[in-house]
């Protein structure tokens, strides 16, 4: 074997362990392009170029981020990764570099600056330290058996994801503020392309909905529609108050309200198979409770869920849950990239 190994590093040109080298580094830096995202969020540059009439130097840049002035240059070298990563566009202006907005960075404008969706808090929900230092226990929790027997969250926090959240009030408020934001977005894409799904529909709840944002979309394009949201107590008392969407504070393996369509986003991925035929077992008593000819959905979105424990499915693995969980039959509707409807029947 040891000849082997020495006939191919000799079959390896210089060319190509050059290249190897380049393509290793590269792969080892990759983390620097999600740390300058979150850089320029922080600092808020996306507005800066906004207010500055849609096009900034440098120098407009350090003013209106407030920054140290012997950082100059080192902005200029963030900057440099986050045109080329495709987050800003950069042209010369007499010598000057001039900085504009791309359709990625016009979804980091803050709620201050006029804009039609932002996603800026939700990327320090994924940007976000607790969830990347999980990844570094990754070794861990595939060869130890007290670690594999936990999250990934867990084995490098000593608690659930959920559990954080619930206990640390800056953290929560980051996270669900994030969700808010995805929700809106989702919505918005939703109720353009595939609406007809919520018509005739006279009541919904939303597990796990947060703070009703996926519910507020719903209810001003269908007035009609009552709409409920369900969350951990925690949670809805921090709500905004909406009059058109009631909340409830309870645990979703516990109990789901009666009503006609039970929706489900980013809920199911965060959990293994068994919890997830519980849940839908709780959906199938929610919609039988109120109509047995009703019809369930589940928006589902993809997102990274390993460090939960969680896991994206093919349609072969949700069938085997819903079937599982006493439904007779659903349908996948394709929505937008990896976003999907399901609709699933008692």
């Amino acid at each position: 074997m040891a000849q082997n190994v020495q006939e191919n590093e000799q079959v390896m040109s210089t060319e190509d362990l050059l290249q190897a080298q380049i393509e290793l580094y590269h792969h080892c830096l990759a983390f620097i392009k999600s740390m300058a995202l979150r850089a320029a969020t922080d600092l808020r540059i996306p507005d800066a170029i906004h207010c500055n009439g849609g096009a900034a130097t440098l120098t407009d840049l350090a003013a209106h981020v407030g920054l140290h002035p012997t950082k100059l240059s080192h902005l200029r070298r963030l900057m440099r990764v986050l045109t080329l990563s495709g987050i800003f566009t950069v042209h010369d202006d007499d010598g000057e570099a001039t900085y504009t907005l791309t359709r990625v960075s016009r979804l980091l404008l803050s709620d201050g600056v006029e804009r039609t969706h932002g996603l800026s808090q939700i990327v320090r929900v994924f940007v976000n330290p607790v969830a990347v230092a999980s990844q570094f226990s990754l070794h861990e929790w595939f060869t130890v058996e007290q670690a594999a027997a936990v999250s990934l969250f867990e084995v490098a926090h000593g608690c659930t994801r959920w559990e954080m959240i619930a206990n640390d009030s800056k953290d929560g408020s980051m996270f669900n503020a994030g969700m808010v934001e995805d929700s809106s977005v989702a919505m918005d894409i939703i109720l353009r392309k595939s609406s007809n799904v919520f018509r005739g529909i006279n009541s919904l709840v939303d597990v796990g909905g947060g703070y009703g944002a996926v519910a507020a979309a719903v209810v001003r394009a269908f007035p009609d529609i009552k709409c409920t949201v369900l969350d951990l107590p925690h949670i809805v008392a921090k709500a905004p108050s909406n009059n058109n969407i009631q909340f409830v504070g309870s645990d979703l393996f516990e109990f789901i309200p009666a009503a006609d369509v039970v929706l489900l986003k980013c809920i199911l991925h965060c959990w293994q198979h068994d919890d997830c035929v519980k849940i839908m077992r709780r959906c199938k008593e929610a919609i039988s409770a109120r109509d047995a000819g009703g019809k369930e959905m589940q928006l589902l979105f993809d997102v990274f869920m390993m460090y939960t424990d969680g896991i994206e499915r093919e349609e072969h693995e949700w069938k085997k849950i819903f079937l599982e969980a006493g439904f007779s039959d659903y349908k996948i509707i394709p929505v937008l990239g990896v976003r999907s409807i399901i609709e699933v029947y008692p």
